[in-house]
């Protein structure tokens, strides 16, 4: 395929911008522009480079796209894009894969040791400078469920068999042993997996067949001593039912940094509900990750640039990337 040289690469950017000094300029010529003057923008272009990955500007601009051949999101998860239109067209979709993974694992086992030491008691008794003497719970010997096998989800299943958890995965097929999950089991056998889980992490792509798949008879068969943990997509979860869940004890709590809508509405009952953790979208964005999405995406145009396969192409009919890193 022949590629335009220079490219003309649009970015779509909110009010946080790239970091500058990422090189991009020495590759494309490059057009800044916001969500409204996106189908003003996109004509003639060759690349749309969407910084602002929680924008959903891009299905009504889609008319204006004539030249375009590539896609590429600051984001892991693609749920965003993927409407009709761009699955059936032949334009290249990508991700930031790369990212992310070792920064959400780290912020699943902090959430995992919160729980488990009680550490928002502490920070309360502290708070109230109340001397609140009690046991805490260990984690070595604890099982983790790990729902999603992609790089995220891996990365979470090492670190957290690092520090002596029980891990098994669950993904699209029954992959037997694992180095990083120990076991991978079939999404269909989530609910006899679950009974045995003292925590649950939520790691997969939100596509049609994982969109509310914790649902209140999954729920339902979790233990009452278990945690939810979700850092993945908020569509993965019924939230109504979550939140009747833990009102009932279902289960003992959950950690929750993706929501169905964010920010998670000021009237939501997961702000004030007993044992729910609570934060905003933050799990991968540890610092410089702006300046590693800048490089991954310097990498990417170099490649496009020089007619070469690009990283991280996404299966626009699946939702994530097919291929191992």
């Amino acid at each position: 395929m022949a590629v335009p040289h220079p490219p003309r690469v649009v970015v779509l950017h909110s009010d946080d911008r790239p970091p500058r000094g990422h090189g991009w300029q020495r590759w494309a010529h490059l057009h800044y522009c916001r969500a409204e003057r996106l189908a003003t923008a996109l004509p003639g272009a060759d690349v749309l480079m969407v910084w602002d990955w929680t924008s959903t500007a891009l299905p009504a601009a889609w008319p204006a796209a004539d030249a375009l051949r590539w896609i590429h999101t600051a984001s892991a998860g693609v749920d965003r894009l993927l409407f009709d239109e761009l699955v059936a067209s032949e334009v290249v979709l990508t991700n930031s894969r790369g990212v992310f993974e070792t920064p959400i694992a780290e912020y699943v086992l902090g959430l995992v040791l919160a729980f488990a030491k009680d550490l928002p008691t502490t920070v309360e008794s502290q708070r109230e400078q109340c001397w609140r003497h009690r046991e805490t719970e260990p984690i070595r010997d604890r099982s983790a469920l790990v729902v999603g096998t992609g790089p995220i989800g891996r990365a979470i299943g090492r670190l957290l068999g690092s520090v002596g958890m029980r891990v098994r995965g669950v993904g699209r097929r029954d992959d037997g042993p694992d180095p990083d999950l120990g076991e991978v089991f079939a999404t269909s056998r989530l609910p006899e997996l679950l009974p045995d889980a003292d925590y649950v992490v939520l790691a997969a792509p939100l596509t049609d067949a994982t969109r509310g798949a914790i649902d209140a008879s999954m729920l339902a068969r979790m233990r009452r001593t278990a945690r939810l943990v979700n850092v993945a997509r908020g569509g993965l979860v019924v939230e109504e039912d979550l939140v009747a869940a833990l009102r009932a004890g279902t289960i003992a709590g959950a950690a929750l940094d993706v929501f169905a809508a964010e920010p998670l509405p000021a009237d939501s009952p997961l702000w004030t509900l007993p044992g729910v953790l609570v934060s905003p979208h933050m799990s991968g964005d540890a610092h410089g990750w702006r300046a590693e999405l800048a490089a991954l995406f310097c990498d990417n145009l170099v490649r496009y640039a020089q007619g070469r396969p690009l990283r991280n192409v996404v299966d626009k009919r699946l939702g994530f990337v097919t291929s191992r890193p």
